[in-house]
């Protein structure tokens, strides 16, 4: 295979289960067009297979990829249920580590939970399918995800998570869910940092920083830092507050490597400068922050929520009406790998286009296809 190299070195090893004997198919090539079809924005097995039977596509495969022949769309679903969900996600974290930075020192791994809702129901799925994932956030790329079939697993889940990435020195910020004891103490033995969102699930410790924070908001131990953005007449101000002083933290000490506390007050006005939404949000963190950093990182949080807006709005995830969950978390594996690759594309090039318009001409020009899928 000329093109994919780099790429088909980390998943040509994928483990398959017992039953795939040297089938005429190739489980690996039917991955590479799956992969392919979903850069193109093709949301299905049965579009994918649509596109890859077109004559024109058909040479593209032959010619760069040395696939001489495209299985049928019922071998598409047998291969695809042949993989092993976690042999594929361990390839999929093995080819992401060749796409990052040499140094990742500060940068922000966002974590939360997906659940894909095409699975409530699902006869073969006692629980609703969650993935819980790992973002970079800086540079737009999935590190890794692990399935379970509960929200309530997501805990223990994300803390699973952390151990298998590679994330010294990084930031990594999450919801309330995970403001845990436990899930901070990962954190700090994987060598990376903390920035947890407080909420009622940790009520004392956020009753304590709400009123550190509003009786010495105006003393020199607590920063100050705002912005102001104003987008179709709405007008957003968002205040930070950060302090390393925790002496009216009360249990500080359990937290591991606690270093700092802060919140955000964020103010939204309409386009005739009336408060509509006046919000407090409050945070814990390991590093010794400064305001404009929370604020940082903060914003950081919601990169993960943009990917999986991506997953529903450009491949309908939510509407994959597929019922085996293995194949399910395997497109949902196979639909980060395009994302990656557009995002990597895009910084690389430093392209200015949307990764929609990214994805339509690769879908209608091969050459294009070719020119982004190189990056992998």
């Amino acid at each position: 295979m000329k093109n994919n190299k780099k790429l088909t070195k980390h998943f040509e090893n994928v483990e398959c289960r017992k039953e795939h004997n040297g089938y005429k198919c190739n489980v690996g090539r039917t991955l590479l067009i799956v992969i392919l079809g979903s850069i193109c924005g093709l949301r299905n097995i049965s579009l994918i297979h649509e596109w890859a039977m077109n004559p024109t596509v058909k040479k593209f495969l032959w010619e760069h990829f040395d696939i001489y022949e495209v299985p049928c769309h019922s071998w598409f679903r047998k291969l695809l249920k042949l993989v092993v969900p976690k042999s594929l996600n361990e390839c999929f974290m093995s080819w992401v580590k060749t796409l990052l930075p040499e140094s990742m020192d500060g940068l922000t791994v966002s974590m939360d939970g997906k659940a894909i809702c095409s699975t409530w129901k699902n006869k073969n799925c006692e629980e609703t399918l969650h993935i819980v994932n790992a973002h970079l956030a800086e540079w737009g790329l999935t590190l890794g995800q692990k399935a379970v079939d509960a929200k309530s697993n997501e805990i223990p889940a994300m803390r699973d998570l952390i151990e298998l990435l590679e994330i010294q020195n990084c930031v990594v910020v999450a919801d309330a869910l995970n403001c845990q004891t436990k899930t901070a103490k990962t954190i700090i033995d994987a060598g990376a940092d903390y920035v947890l969102n407080v909420k009622d699930n940790q009520e004392l410790l956020k009753a304590d920083i709400e009123n550190h924070v509003q009786n010495n908001k105006l003393s020199n131990n607590v920063d100050i830092h705002s912005t102001e953005e104003s987008n179709r007449g709405r007008r957003e101000i968002r205040i930070a507050f950060s302090t390393n002083d925790l002496s009216n933290i009360a249990n500080s000490a359990k937290w591991n490597s606690l270093a700092s506390v802060g919140a955000i007050n964020r103010l939204i006005f309409n386009k005739n400068g009336e408060l509509v939404s006046n919000e407090w949000h409050y945070y814990i963190s390991s590093k010794k922050l400064f305001a404009h950093e929370l604020l940082k990182y903060a914003r950081n949080e919601w990169s993960v929520e943009t990917m999986h807006w991506f997953l529903d709005v450009h491949f309908s995830e939510d509407f994959c009406r597929i019922e085996d969950i293995d194949v399910q978390k395997n497109l949902n594996i196979i639909r980060k790998v395009a994302l990656n690759i557009v995002k990597n594309y895009k910084t690389k090039s430093n392209s200015k286009k949307a990764v929609s318009k990214i994805m339509l001409n690769c879908l209608i020009d091969t050459d294009y296809l070719l020119e982004v899928f190189s990056v992998a």
